[in-house]
């Protein structure tokens, strides 16, 4: 029971690191040859762990291979545009200048009630005002509408703006963040001023951010009762 539960936790831990250096992506961003990485490393981690008269390592040995398969594969693909569609394949356009296209609908064997699905979760409920619709290789599907059905920016009104910076975490649940304060232009003092000013000690504070407008979120941790 104790060299099950150690192989489990080495090769869990094989795991995670091998994960984290794959990147950071969620299933359905996935391109088939990372589904097909990710299933495969979930298979052979099992393998040691089921059978404990088979040595750790044709788990973790098979688990390095394809890692570094795989960031192989990666850099080739990089380099060469024919791998890249071989393994990634390539975006399929969906609806062209507004005219839906059954011949990939049928060829990426997706239906009307799926297509409009993906545009429903993008808040698009009227195919006509989508100009272009186009399945990712990843699986979603990205739009363009149609000038005329754009929601309208400040650009278009004629109106200056200026960019959204983004705002630096001063406080976070009680604990000041000393390191990020500098990156504010503001110091100590100031902090400490501003939660005088909202009648606040650091360790009642659950989130303090501020950005390059000096605007201030301000959120005070809830006394539970």
């Amino acid at each position: 029971m104790l060299d099950s539960s150690i192989r489990t936790l080495a090769l869990y831990l094989v795991l995670v690191a091998a994960l984290r250096l794959l990147g950071k992506r969620q299933v359905g961003q996935m391109e088939p040859s990372e589904f097909a990485v990710m299933m495969l490393l979930a298979n052979l981690a099992t393998v040691p762990v089921e059978n404990l008269d088979m040595s750790i390592l044709y788990g973790i040995i098979p688990i390095i291979l394809i890692y570094g398969a795989e960031m192989l594969f990666s850099v080739l693909t990089l380099r060469s545009i024919r791998l890249r569609k071989l393994l990634c394949g390539k975006p399929v356009i969906l609806i062209e200048n507004g005219r839906i296209s059954e011949r990939n609908l049928k060829r990426t064997r997706i239906t009307l009630d799926e297509l409009t699905m993906h545009l429903r979760e993008k808040g698009i409920f009227d195919l006509n005002t989508i100009k272009y619709a186009i399945l990712e290789t990843n699986g979603q599907v990205s739009t363009l509408q149609f000038a005329k059905d754009m929601p309208a920016t400040a650009k278009d009104a004629g109106q200056k703006v200026t960019d959204t910076e983004l705002p630096i975490t001063l406080i976070s649940d009680g604990r000041i963040m000393h390191k990020n304060l500098p990156l504010t232009g503001y110091d100590m003092n100031w902090l400490e001023t501003q939660l005088r000013m909202r009648k606040a000690l650091p360790q009642e504070v659950l989130l303090m951010t501020v950005d390059s407008a000096g605007h201030i979120i301000f959120i005070r941790k809830q006394h539970e009762t």
